[in-house]
């Protein structure tokens, strides 16, 4: 058998060629996986790796999953999305800017709901940008926002993301939700402050809106029709779950129960918005089962040839503090979120990254909630992030890819600060979990 580094570089590098070859991501993984088996041991070692396979897909962890993507999938489709927004509009009134920070206060109740970084984005820059830029907000001020709270929807339950990561990485998918509360709710703060000094700097980046009156019956109306029933929902989702009433994939029935009974007081539950919504479910929940078959047999394949514990060893040889060591690896996520997709990217690193997290000693829970962070940044990292895509789809006609990427900047610069909270004060992603009722 080769040495470790041999093997792991041969089946790397040949995972790397094949996605540069345009082949579907799952497609390499498994033709590599197969390929390396029936290498090392031959056709016994193919057939385990079919078994694994196999099993892998059949997990009651992944249950929650299409659940809390039929979750989203009824909250964009039925319109309920329209309906958050102009509460939060009503509810906030007249300020500078005030548009920037609805797309926050919004986006942040989208996460909460949808479970998609890209759905998130979409959404809001379908149903804001237009309405910015003929209010003539700065692209950087209707743009940025948006792809920054667009991935709140990664850190903050249903994180469809966060699911994938936990039964990847064999950890307490529960446990991984609950975690991304506080941080997603920091994240969101630190943008409401980024805006409030952008506008400082350059007032007029954003116009000085019109009066806007909302009389104070009319907010009570909104906030019992319209928050209190999201809110509910929102409970369901998050608050079951960190009492211990219910377990995720029960939580994430209640949520798809509280958006159909929301979204037929809305008038916007059809037939037609059921049907476009499953079939969104099932196509993205196939993707992804095919996504953790493929990981699974290539986790085998590092553990098998050496190469796991081989890392483990030379990265427990080198000098580096378990701060530095943490610093390299999200630092390796962000670089490989400039030409990869998350799930391309979780799929390259659990297998490796995990059990370095554990020889170091990290809280795996902590460590999942940094990684979920770097994969919600990758979104927005030139020049390849997929919500800069989503957001040039929706931008006004003559945007460059350029201006996207870089109304997104100052938000990345947030990421990173919570980054180093996060390093310095590991409890503000474990004081939820350490709250949970088990």
């Amino acid at each position: 058998m080769p040495e470790w580094y041999v093997s792991g570089g041969l089946a790397l590098g040949a995972i790397l060629f094949l996605m540069f070859l345009s082949m579907p991501v799952a497609f390499a993984f498994l033709l590599v996986s197969f390929g390396g088996m029936y290498w090392l041991v031959g056709m016994p070692g193919v057939s385990q790796v079919i078994a694994n396979a196999s099993v892998s897909v059949t997990h009651f962890v992944f249950l929650p999953l299409p659940l809390f993507l039929l979750m989203g999938e009824l909250f964009f489709n039925a319109g309920v999305a329209k309906k958050v927004f102009d509460a939060v509009d009503t509810l906030i009134g007249q300020m500078r800017g005030r548009l920037s920070y609805v797309t926050i206060f919004g986006g942040t109740t989208f996460a909460a709901l949808t479970g998609t970084s890209m759905g998130n984005t979409a959404m809001l820059g379908s149903l804001l940008v237009p309405e910015m830029s003929r209010r003539g907000y700065a692209k950087r001020m209707s743009m940025g926002p948006i792809l920054g709270v667009g991935g709140l929807a990664i850190l903050i339950p249903p994180s469809g993301l966060g699911v994938l990561l936990g039964s990847l990485a064999k950890i307490d998918i529960g446990r991984l939700l609950i975690a991304g509360v506080l941080p997603g709710l920091l994240l969101a703060a630190i943008y409401l402050v980024l805006i409030w000094v952008m506008i400082r700097l350059d007032p007029a980046s954003v116009p000085e809106d019109g009066p806007v009156y909302h009389p104070l019956s009319e907010k009570v109306r909104v906030i019992f029709t319209h928050i209190l029933p999201l809110s509910v929902i929102i409970f369901m989702v998050i608050g079951l779950i960190l009492l211990g009433i219910a377990t995720p994939t029960e939580s994430a029935a209640f949520g798809v129960l509280g958006v159909l009974i929301v979204a037929y007081a809305f008038g916007g539950l059809t037939w037609g918005a059921i049907a476009k919504s499953l079939r969104g479910t099932v196509k993205v929940t196939a993707m992804i089962l095919l996504i953790v078959a493929a990981s699974s047999t290539f986790s085998q394949l590092l553990a098998f040839s050496g190469a796991t514990s081989g890392m483990i060893r030379a990265v427990s040889a080198v000098e580096l503090s378990p701060v530095m060591v943490v610093v390299v690896m999200f630092a390796i996520l962000l670089f490989m979120g400039m030409f990869m997709d998350q799930a391309s990217i979780m799929m390259l690193t659990i297998p490796i990254f995990f059990p370095i997290a554990q020889a170091q000693g990290f809280d795996l829970i902590w460590f999942g909630i940094i990684m979920l962070l770097a994969l919600e940044m990758s979104g927005v990292t030139p020049p390849f992030g997929l919500n800069l895509f989503v957001m040039l789809g929706v931008a006004p006609k003559g945007t460059t890819m350029a201006e996207v990427a870089t109304a997104g900047l100052p938000f990345l610069g947030c990421g990173l600060l919570l980054f180093v909270i996060m390093v310095i004060e590991p409890h503000v992603a474990l004081w939820l979990p350490s709250l949970m009722v088990r």
